[in-house]
C-alpha cells in the first residue's frame, strides 16, 4: 500500500489548495493524522481547543445541547470540511459539540501554524471567510425554519437537504431516514416526525421504491 504524505493529504483540503509551496511545507510539517471511532468526541461545546480539524474520510455531526440535555443537530460535516476555525480566530469556547458519525480520519493543525498561514496567505484567508459565511447562511436558514415554518415544512426541508437527483431527474432518498435524527434537526419529538413522514407517504410526497429508497415528490400535500 502506498504511503500518502502529509503534503498530499493537505492538498485534499479545499482550504489549503492555493497555499504557496513554502506555506504547504509549513502546514504539512505541522499537521498530525488522527482516526476517530464512531461517536467519539472531536470538540466539546463550551470548551476551548487549540487546533483545526480537517475531515479526510468519514463524517462528523455538529450538535448543540441546552442545560436540560436536549440536543439539536445543527449540521453534518463531510470530507474537506473543517472544524474549530471559529474558536481559533476569536479564542472563545466552541459554540457546539462535534462527534464523528462513523470511523473518521482527520488532519489536525495547531493554532500557531493556522494563524501564521492565515496571516501570510490571502487565498487561505478568503477560503476561511467563505466557509464562515456559508455557516452563517446555514444558521440563518435554520433560524428561519424554526421561527416561520410549521413542523411539516421543517421536516420536508430536511428531507430535501438529504436527497440526491438520479438520472431521470427524480429526487431520491437512498439512505434510511432516522426519525430521531430528523427530530433533532427540526426541534420536534420523534413521535411527531414519525407522524409527519407517515403523512408524506400516505399523500404521495414520499413514494417507496423496490430497492428501499424513496422518491421525494415535492411539497404539494403538507397540511
Amino acid at each position: 500500500m502506498a504511503i500518502v504524505s502529509n503534503l498530499d493529504l493537505i492538498r485534499r483540503v479545499p482550504m489549503f489548495r492555493d497555499l504557496s509551496v513554502m506555506q504547504s511545507g509549513i502546514v504539512s510539517a505541522s499537521v498530525q493524522k488522527k482516526r476517530y471511532k464512531r461517536g467519539e468526541l472531536i470538540v466539546e461545546q463550551g470548551k476551548v481547543s487549540n487546533a483545526l480539524f480537517m475531515i479526510l474520510a468519514g463524517k462528523a455531526r455538529v450538535l448543540s445541547q441546552d442545560e436540560r440535555g436536549r440536543e439539536v443537530i445543527i449540521a453534518t460535516l463531510d470530507v474537506g470540511d473543517c472544524i474549530g476555525e471559529m474558536s481559533l480566530i476569536d479564542g472563545q469556547p466552541h459554540s457546539a459539540t462535534v462527534r464523528s458519525e462513523g470511523q473518521t480520519d482527520m488532519l489536525v493543525l495547531g493554532r500557531d501554524a493556522f494563524v501564521r498561514c492565515l496571516q501570510e496567505n490571502m487565498p487561505m484567508a478568503d477560503s476561511v471567510m467563505r466557509s464562515l459565511v456559508h455557516r452563517l447562511r446555514q444558521a440563518d436558514k435554520q433560524i428561519r425554519s424554526l421561527a416561520l415554518m410549521d413542523v411539516y415544512a421543517r421536516v420536508l426541508s430536511v428531507l430535501q437537504d438529504m436527497d440526491e437527483e438520479d438520472g431521470n431527474g427524480e429526487k431520491i432518498l437512498r439512505k434510511k431516514v432516522s426519525r430521531q435524527d430528523v427530530a433533532k434537526m427540526v426541534g420536534a419529538s420523534r413521535e411527531m416526525v414519525s407522524r409527519v413522514i407517515k403523512h408524506f407517504e400516505e399523500n404521495g410526497v414520499l413514494v417507496a421504491r423496490e430497492d428501499g429508497s424513496f422518491v421525494l415528490q415535492g411539497g404539494q400535500s403538507l397540511g
